[in-house]
């Protein structure tokens, strides 16, 4: 078999199993949602925080709740890191320095996953385990929360109330996350991934010198760091490390895992608003645009310009050869289309163009299918700004899902679209424009600046995958990319949930022959132009000077 059909029947095998997986778990975490019963396990946590979990929140409320539990969690696992050599199960590791321990603290909450360490070097089984790995459930959740507090503020009409934030923050970690990456860890454990609390041991001699490794609770840290679009590794290497993702099978597993909740989303969104059809309108969208991104990418590594791409079928540079073209492009796509941020491959190593087109992905604002919730309210956001522009064509007031997007929803929606672009060409001109940070470049050039365009992109929109080549351990990246990890994360968020409040206090707007349609395929055509002429014209300048230039030289 030919490693391009190896990549094709991967991809067709993994669109087969999300398509048997989208009904029901997209069902089941619309009754989640919508449950008016709480387990006894729940009922516990909600005592021990003193929540009433049935009461109503205004978007404000919402809002307090997501940024105090936030902050307390950026402020625990602060000290948890710097008080690191004091604790039991560290491995003999020291402490975190403070730029570091900031960085990682923001990193984690934000479900970004940024690393500017060595796993195995740097973080001990209590850090790894009650820090890192706990964030990975509830960070994750609070991201589905927030989406789906805008889709009751599209359900509901004549009240500001969303919900209640530390019922769905609890629901969605012990309904779906916990349950879900229970069984992903199994699976994993039972495909070869280890999980112990095994100290550092010694493997023999490589280059006159001892070799070590550290054992860890590794298959459910990666089970939830896959599922909770998360990306942090437990090792340096990521997913290409054996004892993360053994074999090709647990490859195609991991991806797997990434996608199905962001996609099941839009099954339990299409449930909530009454209109399963306006769910596979945005299903329609994600898919789209995620598989042309993946072609895109097969396209680029397995082209064979040159004898040693030809031998070789394809550019494997950086690739890790038990998953081969196929299975590294597959997966880089898939981590930088959500805010997930593994990787099973050196980013930095793909081509040109293919580092592009995982930038590109991210510079898209992780919506197809996007990170767990932030894909689903993101790609909303957009849909909004697309029921804008075809009103404009039409001298049509714009319309989306019975409610009118008016002044202040189209505000909303642009301060949105413009967060995390702000923040990406900011810090990278201030990065090139200073004296110091273009010394943690590793290459020259195009390829160069593509290091720090690739950093400011995946931490402002919360990936947390780099072009490795970039040395970030440094007080100014260590800052500066905590700083857009949580602007970028907090900030959107702010406006999507004044954005929910807005609908939910309208009333619903009667479907009339002049209402466009947006459960067609139509709409989900013009939904995909506009994201990608948005992005395009957004960032293509900084593209033209990374990775355009690269690909073109």
């Amino acid at each position: 078999m030919g490693p391009v059909l190896a990549g094709v029947l991967q991809l067709l095998a993994l669109m087969a199993a999300l398509a048997l997986a989208y009904v029901p778990l997209g069902t089941y975490m619309a009754k989640v949602y919508a449950s008016e019963k709480h387990w006894r396990v729940e009922k516990w946590i909600y005592k021990g925080i003193g929540a009433n979990p049935d009461t109503e929140m205004r978007w404000a409320s919402y809002l307090r709740g997501v940024l105090a539990f936030s902050a307390a969690g950026v402020l625990f696992l602060y000290l948890l890191q710097r008080l690191q050599g004091s604790l039991p199960g560290s491995l003999g590791f020291s402490s975190i320095e403070p730029a570091q321990a900031f960085n990682t603290a923001a990193s984690f909450v934000t479900n970004t996953n940024w690393q500017s360490y060595y796993g195995e070097q740097a973080m001990g089984h209590v850090v790894q385990t009650a820090g890192l790995a706990v964030q990975n459930f509830v960070s994750a959740a609070v991201g589905i929360a927030v989406a789906v507090a805008l889709v009751r503020g599209f359900a509901r009409s004549r009240t500001g109330e969303l919900g209640n934030f530390w019922a769905d923050l609890v629901r969605g970690t012990i309904r779906v996350l916990v349950p879900g990456a229970a069984i992903a860890a199994v699976v994993l454990v039972a495909c070869g991934a280890i999980q112990n609390f095994s100290g550092i041991h010694e493997v023999g001699q490589f280059m006159g010198g001892s070799q070590q490794w550290n054992g860890g609770a590794v298959a459910s840290q990666e089970a939830i760091k896959e599922l909770g679009t998360n990306g942090g590794g437990y090792f340096n290497a990521n997913s290409a490390h054996p004892f993360e993702n053994p074999t090709p099978f647990t490859n195609l597993f991991e991806i797997f895992l990434i996608l199905v909740i962001p996609l099941a989303l839009t099954r339990t969104f299409g449930i909530m608003v009454g209109s399963v059809k306006q769910g596979y309108a945005i299903l329609a969208t994600m898919v789209t645009i995620w598989v042309g991104f993946v072609a895109l990418m097969m396209w680029t590594e397995f082209a064979h310009h040159g004898p040693a791409l030809q031998a070789a079928g394809g550019a494997m540079e950086g690739k890790e050869a038990r998953f081969g073209v196929g299975g590294s492009a597959l997966f880089g796509v898939s981590t930088t289309l959500t805010s997930t941020g593994a990787v099973d491959s050196f980013h930095s190593s793909f081509t040109g163009l293919g580092g592009g087109i995982t930038m590109l992905g991210m510079m898209l604002g992780e919506i197809a299918p996007g990170g767990m919730g932030s894909g689903l309210y993101g790609m909303l956001i957009m849909a909004i700004i697309a029921v804008f522009i075809a009103g404009l064509m039409v001298g049509r007031t714009p319309e989306y899902l019975g409610k009118k997007i008016g002044a202040r929803e189209m505000k909303l929606a642009a301060c949105y679209i413009l967060v995390t672009p702000a923040l990406v060409l900011i810090f990278t001109a201030a990065s090139m424009a200073l004296r110091t940070p273009p010394n943690s470049m590793l290459n020259s050039g195009a390829h160069g600046f593509s290091e720090v365009l690739y950093a400011f992109t995946s931490a402002s929109n919360n990936n947390g995958s780099a072009f490795a080549g970039l040395n970030a351990n440094t007080d100014w990246f260590n800052t500066t990319t905590g700083l857009a990890m949580l602007f970028g994360r907090f900030v959107p968020m702010v406006f999507v949930l004044a954005l929910a409040g807005s609908l939910a206090e309208q009333k619903p707007v009667p479907a009339t022959a002049g209402t466009l349609r947006t459960e067609k395929p139509l709409f989900t055509g013009l939904l995909v132009g506009a994201i990608l002429i948005i992005t395009g014209l957004t960032y293509f300048p900084a593209l033209a000077l990374g990775p355009l230039a690269e690909g073109l030289a």
